[in-house]
């Protein structure tokens, strides 16, 4: 677990500038907690939230009703998929956006890709609804490319693309996985740890990271300006006692402000959120390594996708759309900030930061960021940060 831990991190790190300044400090502070994590209560291998999960996933869906796929109507209309076409949903989730190709596309094929065990279990389900015409997939974008070479799905033999990033209704809803801070659960957040079971959860980053590595995950993956002030409260309040529970963290998150800011933050809908959303979403990022999958995914899908084949992509926070966009424009991300806002510089400098080779792959379908209307909004609020890039292969 120690070594796998430590190589994620590492991994991480190398791959984003922002986090390159904290490298040498994190590297400090697993050689220091080595030695307790042999012992430690976190071990991941038997980490929260890793209770025997073996009765039927579909469960999932028959006590709840399937949740609302985010703006459909779009997806739909800029996909322009037409009968007996090829497409590929790269994050089949609840299925939402598959039933609906499905059921208005004639003779249609489905790839359907998920990292959730739960998720593809509903896509096998689907599968033998259609027979034929849903073909599930069990596994991560990075992993896509393999699993498409093993079903004889060739490079730019796919119609249309779907990317729907970040994290499922599914996975929000169910206390025991950990991701929602308003349910109390393990602190786990693992996409598909039953799959990795030796893969770091959220309980093992806030109880072995140091303070400094912390407020750099907080900072870069939250866009958190208290990240300081929360790495400290949770250093402090792991002394006393193993933080395990997702709203035990949320509390020590609290903790760290005074009363009267707790709810001042406004979500889209202008309504009070939680001070502890964005140490939420950093150490869910982290964890399950999304920007560099996303990456993946992008590039995927330029290589599988046909001459004029079209890819539409949802992201939910700021950081994943400003890595859709830089890609789409063909920004070079191997050394690219993905995460705060680039500096402003001289025409001529930022002209040669935007011009690279992947901008021969993509032609914008619409100029601007597509986001949900506001009926659309009022009736599925999960999606009112949603924001859909579509682009057609050149």
């Amino acid at each position: 677990m120690i070594i796998i831990t430590i190589m994620i991190f590492h991994m991480t790190v190398r791959s984003y500038p922002m986090m390159r300044k904290t490298h040498l400090a994190a590297r400090r502070a697993w050689r220091r907690l080595r030695p307790r994590l042999n012992s430690c209560f976190v071990g991941a291998s038997s980490g929260p939230g890793h209770e025997d999960r073996s009765e039927d996933p579909s469960a999932v869906s028959a006590e709840k009703p399937p949740h609302m796929p985010v703006m459909l109507k779009e997806v739909l209309q800029y996909l322009d998929i037409q009968p007996a076409q090829v497409v590929l949903d790269m994050t089949f989730g609840g299925g939402g956006h598959t039933k609906a190709i499905l059921s208005t596309v004639p003779e249609v094929t489905v790839l359907a890709l998920d990292r959730d065990p739960t998720a593809i279990s509903l896509a096998q389900q689907l599968a033998k609804e259609h027979f034929g015409r849903v073909k599930p997939m069990l596994g991560r974008f990075s992993e896509l490319e393999d699993l498409l070479s093993n079903m004889n799905v060739k490079p730019g033999s796919i119609d249309a693309v779907l990317l729907d990033a970040g994290c499922s209704s599914m996975q929000m809803d169910e206390a025991e996985r950990g991701f929602s801070l308003s349910k109390d659960g393990p602190l786990d957040m693992r996409m598909d740890g039953d799959r990795y079971p030796d893969m770091p959860c959220a309980a093992d980053v806030v109880n072995t990271l140091d303070q400094q590595a912390l407020a750099s995950i907080l900072t870069a993956y939250g866009e958190e300006r208290h990240a300081r002030k929360i790495a400290s409260a949770i250093v402090e309040a792991r002394r006393v006692s193993p933080i395990t529970r997702t709203q035990q963290l949320a509390s020590v998150v609290a903790g760290s402000f005074p009363p009267a800011v707790l709810y001042a933050r406004k979500d889209r809908l202008n309504r009070p959120a939680h001070v502890a959303t964005k140490t939420f979403q950093a150490l869910r990022i982290f964890v399950n390594d999304e920007l560099n999958e996303l990456h993946a995914g992008l590039r995927a899908a330029q290589t599988l996708l046909k001459p004029s084949g079209r890819l539409c992509v949802i992201t939910f926070h700021s950081l994943e759309d400003r890595l859709v966009k830089r890609f789409l424009r063909g920004d070079d991300l191997s050394n690219l900030d993905h995460f705060s806002q680039r500096k402003q510089g001289t025409k001529k400098e930022n002209l040669s930061h935007e011009k690279s080779d992947g901008s021969v792959y993509w032609l914008p379908l619409r100029r601007k960021v597509i986001t949900p209307e506001k009926d659309d909004v009022k009736e599925n609020p999960r999606g009112r940060s949603s924001k859909l890039r579509a682009a057609l292969r050149r």
